[in-house]
């Protein structure tokens, strides 16, 4: 097994036996009312681990990516580390400010319009896709909602486009898709599962999500993002610039990871992104990641009801720690608290941008590399230092050893490494 191959293996055997269920019933479902309750419980946040959370961006930095950064927004206000740098060329210095492409948090975002489209009822969750798209699938029982939740089956088109990292890379970097010719590249592979039967990530499924958005909308995704979520919360540094290759303004480059040991980084910032579209091609920054989230959660961009189909969680992997809703993941941290939000990773960029349930404390993290596990892995630490606070002291034992250093098997924190797409493409 070759290094790529490796990582992407330990990365992704967390997801490994999850349980099929039926097509009604995906698996057990938690409601947003069930999650409030959960959160309610709970008690204060602690105060964010500052030097946590800048070891877990030198862990980061010290598995290959030239910068990281991370922003936690909350109730005491703005605090923020960074490490490394935005630019290898000029050694400009990483910056929480800087733009940067936000892979699958896109999927967010087109669930959001989505969803609005649902309030307004020119489209249902279970009605089949067929019905507002006749003859794209082979299927009559795929619904909207299956999309939504990684539940299709529809095959990742981008496993094979991104076989081998950088060439597959260089191949789509300066290409147009239509959405047409990424469904018929998905539908050239056998189907993953039946409808509704279990969770496997797609990026199909949301290429299907921008059809259906063009469809309802007669409006492209793009204007539909803008007026409908950007103008509405004023994300001034957000955009789906599709099919431009460009990053305007301050912005971090970002870095893919040869597969080849010791290869350079290749910079891989400009790119169409035409590969992902509404799966994965949009831009934002740290700050306006935070209020996108926050006022998601807070229910400023959906009614209640399509609010709590969204918020509404079935399990990823057999821990019971990682959920996914409509277009949104939970992760369950080890001192209790839940987030909502969601993982990206696209050629250069890893992130995470999530909230608590009450939206009154957020964090977005970013490093500029990808294809590096450890490197994600080690950025994911970053949600235990921000809402977890610091870590109590060990007990010691009669014999004067850590419980840790007593019993070592003993449960580990949860570490949210769980990627979108392939470790080698982007997600």
């Amino acid at each position: 097994m070759n290094r790529r191959l490796a990582a992407s293996a330990a990365l992704l055997a967390v997801v490994a036996g999850v349980a099929p269920a039926t097509a009604a019933h995906a698996a057990p479902a938690l409601s947003t009312e069930a999650s409030q309750a959960a959160q309610a419980a709970q008690p204060g946040l602690p105060a964010p681990d500052l030097e946590a959370l800048l070891k877990a961006l030198q862990n980061t930095t010290d598995a290959g990516a030239p910068g990281a950064m991370a922003r936690i927004t909350g109730v005491d206000g703005v605090q923020s580390k960074t490490l490394g740098v935005r630019d290898k060329t000029t050694g400009e210095a990483m910056d929480t400010k800087a733009r940067f492409r936000i892979g699958s948090v896109t999927k967010t975002f087109s669930t959001v319009v989505l969803l609005q489209l649902v309030a307004e009822k020119k489209i249902e969750l279970d009605t089949a896709v067929n019905h507002y798209l006749p003859g794209l699938l082979p299927d009559d029982r795929i619904t909207v909602r299956h999309l939504l939740t990684h539940r299709s089956g529809l095959a990742d088109y981008t496993n094979a486009m991104f076989d081998k990292t950088v060439p597959g890379f260089e191949a789509v970097r300066n290409k147009v898709f239509g959405y047409d010719e990424l469904v018929k590249l998905s539908l050239s592979e056998p189907r993953t599962t039946e409808p509704g039967a279990s969770y496997k990530y797609s990026n199909t499924n949301f290429v299907v999500v921008g059809m259906l958005i063009e469809k309802a909308t007669g409006r492209p995704v793009a204007k539909e993002y803008d007026r409908r979520i950007i103008k509405r919360l004023g994300l001034r540094n957000t955009s789906y610039v599709h099919p431009s290759t460009e990053i305007k303004g301050l912005h971090a480059h970002g870095y893919l990871t040869p597969d080849e040991a010791g290869a350079p980084l290749v910079d891989s910032t400009e790119q169409t992104v035409s590969w992902a579209q509404s799966a994965g091609a949009m831009i934002s920054n740290a700050a306006d990641l935070s209020t996108f989230m926050s006022a998601l959660v807070s229910g400023r961009l959906l009614p209640a009801k399509q609010l709590d189909a969204m918020l509404t969680m079935t399990p990823t992997d057999a821990t019971n720690t990682r959920f996914y809703g409509l277009g949104l993941r939970r992760y369950d941290l080890s001192c209790g608290t839940s987030v909502y939000g969601h993982t990206g990773t696209v050629q250069g960029f890893y992130t995470y941008a999530f909230t608590t349930r009450d939206g009154k404390r957020s964090l977005t993290a970013m490093a500029n590399t990808s294809n590096r596990g450890q490197a994600n892995t080690a950025l994911g630490g970053t949600l235990e230092a921000a809402f977890c606070g610091k870590k109590p002291a060990p007990a010691t034992t009669a014999r004067g050893l850590s419980a840790a250093q007593d019993a070592p098997a003993a449960s580990a924190a949860l570490a949210p490494a769980e990627v979108d797409l392939p470790e080698r493409n982007a997600r």
